[in-house]
């Protein structure tokens, strides 16, 4: 289970929480302009998190330099793919994200490039089958989702700016409605106006939301925090957003495994600057991509930092005592 979110603060920031009950080695990883990724050689830079498998990169969402963003969501038994067909371009699940990100600027660009375009299962290696995934797709104007599906490629677009996981986005669109009253402001007495009822405590407006783990409860809970957040936030800000929707270790049992929130990520895409913290480490961690060389052919990665990281003010004298 995973969120991810696009947020127009102070700059534009798109990321994410990956919740799972395993982790495959991941690496924040800038991919250079003559590095040869999803069948292009010549193309925009990319950061973002991915495995590397085999020296290329399985990104998890990244960023292009010219902001537009992309983020694979888990979508288990409703992501289908499909064979190539005539007159439609085809793009492998594993490789959606570099296809999009290598051959557009902005939303508009991505969405008219996939609708013409299908989206196969075809496997990146026996260690990595294809897995069942829809995308969150999004610059600073607009963001859509994309979800392949037993009918076909479906492109919706998203006001909200948030995915979560099943079930399909207009289900997860139309939950929205259950929670029109729900405010950060406190409640009018509408149940009975001739009694004089008075809030006892603050966050009266918020009573109703959903508090639970499941996706459509998470989609509502991180679509009131988004949209209820300050026009001019930051990176911090956005961390408190996917803070409001990230899961504890031992809340979510996976067959005999515990899901968790692995990693937080923010990528700054105006600045290129992709921030990140662990479960074990809430110390944001932070690559500029436009430090690495961006012209050259051989990826960076980045191992992740997940050791607990912690600022003493008063380092020497608690030594000294």
């Amino acid at each position: 289970m995973c969120t991810a979110i696009s947020y127009l603060g102070e700059s534009h920031y798109f990321g994410r929480n990956l919740d799972l009950e395993h982790q495959y080695s991941e690496q924040v990883v800038v991919c250079p302009r003559q590095f040869p990724i999803a069948g292009s050689r010549h193309h925009p830079a990319l950061i973002g998190m991915a495995t590397v498998a085999e020296g290329y990169p399985l990104y998890y969402e990244a960023t292009n330099e010219y902001g537009l963003s992309a983020a694979a969501l888990n979508f288990p038994g409703n992501g289908i793919y499909h064979k190539p067909a005539a007159g439609k371009e085809a793009c492998a699940s594993f490789d959606l994200i570099p296809y999009v990100l290598t051959r557009c600027k902005n939303a508009a660009e991505a969405r008219a490039l996939l609708e013409n375009t299908i989206i196969t299962d075809t496997p990146f290696s026996d260690a990595f089958p294809p897995t069942a995934l829809h995308w969150l797709i999004a610059d600073r104007e607009r963001s859509f989702v994309a979800e392949s599906m037993a009918d076909g490629l479906h492109l919706y677009d998203n006001p909200a700016g948030v995915l979560t996981n099943n079930p399909p986005f207009p289900y997860m669109l139309h939950q929205l409605s259950f929670y029109m009253g729900i405010s950060p402001k406190q409640p009018e007495n509408h149940i009975a106006p001739g009694l004089s009822l008075a809030p006892f405590s603050r966050g009266l407006g918020g009573v109703g939301l959903p508090g639970d783990y499941t996706s459509p409860s998470r989609f509502v809970r991180a679509s009131f925090a988004l949209h209820n957040s300050p026009k001019d936030g930051g990176v911090g800000q956005f961390f408190h957003i996917l803070g409001a929707v990230e899961q504890i270790d031992g809340c979510v049992q996976v067959e005999e495994k515990l899901e968790k929130t692995i990693y937080s990520c923010c990528c700054d895409t105006q600045r290129g600057i992709y921030y990140y913290c662990t479960y074990q480490n809430r110390q944001l961690t932070a690559i500029d991509m436009h430090k690495e060389n961006l012209d050259g052919d051989s990826l960076s990665s980045f191992p992740l930092v997940t050791e607990q990281q912690i600022r003493w003010e008063n380092w020497e004298l608690r030594v000294e005592s």
